[in-house]
């Protein structure tokens, strides 16, 4: 991949310089305050935390690395030695490093695999690694993941402990220093650590092993289940091993599970994990939007998969649920101001809420407004890392040309080919190529036409070109100067749900491009709430950028009484124009009742039959693109 670098307006400029000025520091202040960071080299008396709190502190490292590498920053890279070099201070001789186990007064070394996270938190500190060695090189820090590494490749390698952590993570992250340092024994400790899980190895929990994903071999599962992001780290780290052995079998398991998971367990939002208690995912088309748990990091996770698929198979679906996710998810969690965060997104909030002070840590929060800062606080430093680093997302090059996944203003340099992209999506859905540099021989140029922008279209100069949903290659020789614009339909349109998931039977979604709409009580009339809201389906929807408008009812039924019965429940009816907005925005203004999911006007048709229901989010389109080439391609956002 060749250099990618954001321009200075756009819907992702905005959030990464947010990330850069405001999310960084607040990040460091709490890391501070919360003790977390003088765990290393405090005694063991002194640790503050749970027993994962070491991988904020390498999460943040990465973030730092990848933010020195897009900015070059001198200060970024003095608090990044700093804090790394703090880290250094607490490894062991033998290369163990975990301030939560192994010291005077602690539990032992690898005695709690199930929930102690020493092999977790081992992935987070060589991702760091990976990360500061592909934007400096091999200095002191990556000396230290590469320590940590040898230990690990030491202890649980053959003739070792024959177990796996019971959070996934360090499978991905062996695989990438594999990749950085060449060094095959740690691709085969990520292979090891794949083929292990299932046996099982670990002990029964009350959630039952699946939790762990350790149910079953990570080959024989037809769907991900269990904890969301230990799901989607797992099978990062299996498609990593997948392509890197060449084991074609593995990749068409995790290919396999990700088809049937997306059909039957990814919310509208691209967010995962319905069930609150474990984190998890529910059964097939159980996603209640009220109790959407869709934690922030398994998006993070969703993300890192999709794009090693996308990678390892050149298939457009996988880019299209980046970019749901992304614009629905991701681009949700944080305010607007960078140092606020949701840890859970749901889909439908029924009370207000409570705005936490500033300067309070609190619970996980479930289906509340943002907060600073969490007991568990593993979205904003997931959160920062992923904005660091999101230009490894946009593009990627072959032997053959260059392929646009995700579209921003940016410019894209090669060795031989200059680009710069000119767009304020998802505002608009035009997007404008300027061939600055290109060679004087043939090449290919694709563009990612998304599965809802059927009726797109292209021009190259003044010549048009089929846009179809898939992939857009357009192969000839450019010249300097030459422009290629493809035009995406934004115009707002209904989605309708599967008729199996029961929470939303009855209800339409609003989206405009690839992003999702809700109703906020703040737009509706004063004393009233977005579960009175009916939306009328046969009205066309007005939009712009910023809102769209509906026409619909608010509903008002009488508190009294038994609430089941026939047709007959005493009911006011009220016309109203709703005013919708991007859900990444919502409780953005205050404390506010939110839906996406709107029931459809009960008047039309008549109490007691059934609205439409139809499943129109759009073709599924599988169109593969050529094999994109492994060697010295980017999965730097992990």
């Amino acid at each position: 991949m060749g250099d990618v670098v954001l321009g200075a307006h756009g819907f992702w400029a905005r959030r990464q310089q947010v990330n850069t000025s405001a999310t960084l520091d607040h990040i460091a202040g709490w890391l501070d305050r919360s003790g977390w960071l003088a765990n290393f080299g405090s005694p063991a008396s002194a640790r503050r935390g749970r027993e994962f709190s070491d991988t904020e502190i390498y999460k943040y490292l990465e973030a730092l690395a990848w933010e020195y590498g897009r900015t070059r920053e001198p200060a970024i890279d003095a608090r990044f030695r700093s804090i790394a070099a703090r880290v250094a201070s607490a490894q062991e001789p033998d290369g163990y490093l975990n301030t939560n186990f192994g010291r005077p007064g602690q539990a032992p070394r690898y005695s709690d695999l199930e929930w102690g996270h020493e092999l977790y938190s081992y992935g987070h500190l060589i991702q760091a690694a990976v990360a500061r060695a592909r934007t400096v090189g091999t200095d002191d820090f990556v000396q230290v993941a590469i320590r940590a590494a040898d230990h690990v490749c030491k202890v649980f390698g053959p003739g070792g402990i024959a177990s796996v952590c019971g959070h996934p993570e360090i499978e991905p992250a062996l695989a990438e220093l594999y990749r950085v340092t060449g060094d095959t024994r740690y691709l085969e400790q990520a292979r090891l650590f794949v083929s292990r899980r299932g046996g099982p190895v670990l002990s029964d929990i009350e959630f039952g092993r699946s939790y762990f994903q350790d149910d079953m071999p990570v080959r024989a599962a037809d769907i991900l289940r269990g904890h969301a992001v230990r799901a989607m780290y797992l099978t990062a780290g299996a498609v990593d091993v997948a392509v890197e052995t060449g084991d074609g079998e593995l990749l068409e398991a995790i290919e396999r599970q990700w088809r049937n998971t997306v059909a039957r367990r990814v919310y509208l939002t691209g967010g995962v994990g319905a069930r609150h208690q474990d984190e998890a995912f529910a059964d097939d088309y159980v996603l209640p939007p009220d109790r959407a748990y869709s934690e922030t990091c398994a998006s993070v996770g969703s993300v890192m998969l999709a794009w090693r698929l996308l990678l390892a198979t050149g298939k457009v679906r996988y880019a299209d649920l980046i970019e749901r996710t992304l614009f629905n998810v991701i681009a949700t969690s944080p305010s607007d101001d960078g140092r606020r965060f949701f840890y859970t997104n749901t889909l439908h909030q029924r009370s207000l809420g409570a705005q936490p002070p500033p300067d309070e840590m609190v619970p996980r929060a479930s289906s509340t407004l943002r907060a600073p800062w969490f007991t568990v606080s593993c979205c904003p430093t997931n959160l920062a890392r992923t904005f660091a680093s999101l230009t490894a997302y946009l593009a990627t090059t072959d032997n053959d040309g260059v392929q646009i996944h995700q579209y921003a203003s940016a410019t894209l340099t090669t060795s031989q080919v200059s680009l710069e992209v000119e767009t304020d999506y998802p505002a608009s859905g035009e997007i404008v190529v300027h061939i600055r540099r290109a060679p004087g021989t043939p090449w290919t140029l694709t563009l990612r036409v998304p599965a809802w922008a059927v009726g797109a279209t292209c021009t190259i100069g003044d010549e048009p070109a089929d846009a179809e949903p898939g992939w857009l290659r357009i192969r000839r020789r450019f010249t300097a100067g030459e422009t290629v614009r493809l035009s995406l339909p934004m115009a707002a349109r209904l989605t309708y749900p599967d008729p199996r998931i029961d929470a939303v039977r009855g209800c339409v979604a609003v989206e405009r491009g690839p992003v999702v709409y809700c109703a906020e009580s703040v737009d509706l009339p004063p004393g009233t709430t977005v579960d009175q809201v009916r939306i009328d389906a046969s009205v066309p929807l007005a939009d712009s950028p910023g809102e769209v408008v509906a026409a619909g009812q608010l509903v008002r039924v009488s508190e009294d009484g038994w609430p089941y019965g026939g047709n007959a429940f005493d009911r006011e009816t009220e016309n109203v124009e709703l005013i919708l907005r991007p859900y990444h925005d919502w409780a953005s203004r205050g404390p506010s009742t939110m839906r996406v999911w709107l029931p459809l006007d009960q008047v039309r048709p008549p109490l007691g039959t059934a609205g439409p229901v139809s499943d129109t989010a759009g073709p599924t389109v599988d169109t593969a693109g050529p094999l994109l080439d492994t060697a010295g391609r980017d999965v730097s956002g992990s």
